[in-house]
């Protein structure tokens, strides 16, 4: 074979090897998504027994980040009927005022109010500028005049804890430990606007808080909190039993902020908006945290834990 007939003809080889290359490296990317997007979420209505809701966070901004994930909110109800959301504050961008109450929840959220999904607001840093009042008397945030309250979904299956990480004042902090050691739930969820464990750059853990709130989750079972606050999603490690997961990308976002090299970062997303979804049965809490085009960012599942009502009956409050 001549020397240039040979040339020609190991270029053409090795493009076909590298096409076929490109080829599988591709389809082993896609082979990836796929993975990391295993678990479909549950279809159609929920079994008997079963807690289905949304947590989402920092959303009440009016623009189009916020319309495209209340556009899929609304997607997801079609195919994974749910009936509550769990709003993390900063509901009303940028100071609360109700006169925003109309373009910034009712016209994002048209689809899923006309469904009876329920809205259980907490107030965020920006809510409480000029809304404190208006927002907890808004009908539709179902916080019935109150900045902190509890309320109880499948037949006691599930106590939900709404805090006002605002102003955690000794009242509130006496409410809260006697809600948490009256409950009978199976699972116990509490929720409130600044994380007490945060992986994100810009404002990060606040640990004031943590030293209130943390002894008593770990006391008297809770199996989970959510906050907002950092335009970020994550999902840290367990810190001393509890499960602590940051959504306040509902309609802000902060790209590039979370802190890869956070000792408790387990899982998170600075780069789109989404929504956590979740699904509880008597055995289990299923997540997935769904950006606004379906993709699941996240997901994994949570284990009950049992109450600890013998080191509660003691009496001695753990500080």
């Amino acid at each position: 074979m001549k020397r240039r007939s040979f040339l020609t003809l190991l270029t053409a080889t090795t493009a076909n090897a590298l096409a076929s290359t490109s080829t599988l490296a591709k389809l082993a990317r896609r082979r990836f998504q796929t993975d990391v997007s295993r678990l479909a979420p549950p279809e159609g209505q929920a079994a008997a027994g079963t807690v289905r809701f949304v947590a989402i966070g920092d959303m009440g901004t009016g623009d189009d980040n916020q319309f495209a994930i209340a556009s899929r909110l609304a997607t997801y109800y079609n195919d994974h009927p749910y009936d509550s959301i769990l709003t993390l504050g900063d509901n009303i961008y940028p100071d609360g005022d109700p006169s925003n109450f109309q373009t910034k929840f009712e016209r994002p959220y048209d689809a899923l109010l006309k469904r009876g999904v329920k809205f259980h607001a907490v107030l965020g840093n920006h809510d409480v500028r000029r809304g404190r009042e208006a927002q907890v008397n808004y009908k539709p945030f179902n916080m019935n005049g109150r900045a902190f309250y509890s309320f109880t979904k499948g037949d006691g299956l599930v106590d939900f804890f709404a805090i006002d990480s605002n102003d955690f004042d000794q009242a509130q902090e006496r409410w809260l430990e006697g809600a948490l050691a009256a409950s009978e739930a199976r699972w116990k969820l509490a929720y409130f606007h600044h994380p007490i464990y945060s992986s994100a750059r810009r404002h990060g853990s606040d640990t004031k808080l943590r030293a209130k709130l943390e002894p008593l989750f770990a006391r008297y079972g809770v199996a989970a909190g959510f906050s907002g606050h950092d335009h970020t999603y994550e999902r840290t490690r367990a810190q001393q039993g509890v499960e602590y997961f940051v959504s306040g990308v509902g309609g802000q976002l902060r790209r590039g902020d979370l802190d890869r090299r956070s000792p408790f970062l387990l899982a998170g997303n600075d780069e789109v908006n989404s929504f956590l979804f979740v699904e509880i049965t008597r055995d289990q809490l299923s997540f997935r945290a769904v950006d606004a085009t379906g993709r699941i960012l996240d997901s994994g599942t949570l284990a009950p834990r049992e109450a600890v009502r013998a080191k509660a009956a003691t009496g001695e409050r753990i500080r």
